[in-house]
């Protein structure tokens, strides 16, 4: 709650808890990107992309991409941009309305996605799932649940699980 309400100071456990978060989400994000991007030149966004994109059947409206990645729209007109550039994905009209755009994924785009994904994934356990116990784990994806159900509440639409 924000306004005239004093704030629920964190305590010194919750304070350590939350700084844990910020450090480490964000080493884990930069090393991921930067495993992605040595390995194969593509950043974690692209990545994301084209496995939104590989999960749709490889078409997805633009708009739908930008809320599936909880990133601004121009942002992600900017990256499937790039990477259409890239011969990794098109842009076309909505065969719906035709007023929409939607981002297609390229066969380059599906070869690159299945090149790149044992990548990510060796990232992904080496640097998180391993290091945690299963029940952390599982703590961890009821939290971030919560924190997603309480920020889309807003924003049904939005809901890309």
């Amino acid at each position: 709650m924000t306004g005239s309400t004093p704030p629920r100071w964190l305590d010194e456990e919750q304070q350590r808890s939350w700084r844990a978060f910020l450090l480490g989400s964000t080493l884990l994000f930069d090393r991921l990107d930067d495993d992605l991007q040595r390995a194969h030149g593509v950043s974690l966004v692209e990545y994301e992309i084209l496995v939104r994109l590989s999960e749709r059947d490889g078409r997805m409206r633009m708009a739908q991409l930008a809320d599936a990645l909880a990133h601004s729209r121009s942002r992600v007109t900017h990256t499937v941009k790039r990477m259409e550039r890239a011969g990794l994905v098109e842009r076309t009209n909505s065969p719906e309305d035709g007023r929409g755009v939607v981002a297609v994924m390229t066969e380059e785009g599906r070869s690159l996605h299945a090149s790149i994904a044992p990548t990510h994934v060796h990232g992904v356990r080496d640097h998180f799932v391993d290091l945690a116990s299963a029940e952390d784990l599982a703590a961890v994806g009821r939290v971030f649940d919560a924190v997603a159900d309480h920020l889309i509440a807003a924003h049904p639409d939005r809901e890309m699980r």
